[in-house]
């Protein structure tokens, strides 16, 4: 079971980096109407809550700057930024390294507890596999906010 769900998650980053390599770069920062945030915004999301997977779940040292927090964190808004976010090839190149974690993670480590269990609102994760489990999810969510932020910055 562990393998699937490192395959899954595989998967899921694999998808999401084929979609955010076709995405102009000048779209990333347009706010379609009735959209909370930008394509900028969400991709740095991904990758800031798969470094925090990688963090909580595997004891894994934070692999991105330390901005990503202030930019990407759940609850943040472009339009609360005072710098400048990460360029495209930025968060492609974070979103690359954290593929390359994921090739190299050894599933039985999905088995592991966690030191503590882990409260996300109403959920509550016992094990590093079901939080992996939920952030791949989670990233097919906003990969799919994505899909639907092109179609409508395309008309």
């Amino acid at each position: 079971m562990s393998e699937m769900m490192k395959n899954t998650a595989q998967t899921v980053r694999q998808l999401v980096l084929q979609q955010v390599q076709a995405i102009p770069e000048e779209w990333l920062d347009i706010q379609p109407p009735s959209y909370n945030n930008t394509l900028r915004w969400n991709i740095g999301h991904m990758v800031y809550w798969m470094d925090a997977c990688m963090m909580l779940g595997f004891s894994n040292a934070s692999a991105i700057p330390e901005t990503y927090a202030a930019l990407f964190n759940t609850g943040t808004s472009p339009a609360a930024w005072t710098g400048s976010p990460p360029s495209k090839d930025e968060l492609l190149e974070q979103l690359s390294l954290q593929l390359n974690v994921l090739s190299e993670l050894a599933p039985d480590r999905l088995e592991e507890p966690l030191a503590a269990p882990l409260q996300l609102g109403p959920l509550t994760f016992h094990r590093a596999g079901e939080l992996l489990g939920f952030v791949a999810v989670h990233e097919g969510m906003h990969l799919a906010t994505c899909g639907c932020m092109v179609k409508s910055i395309q008309g």
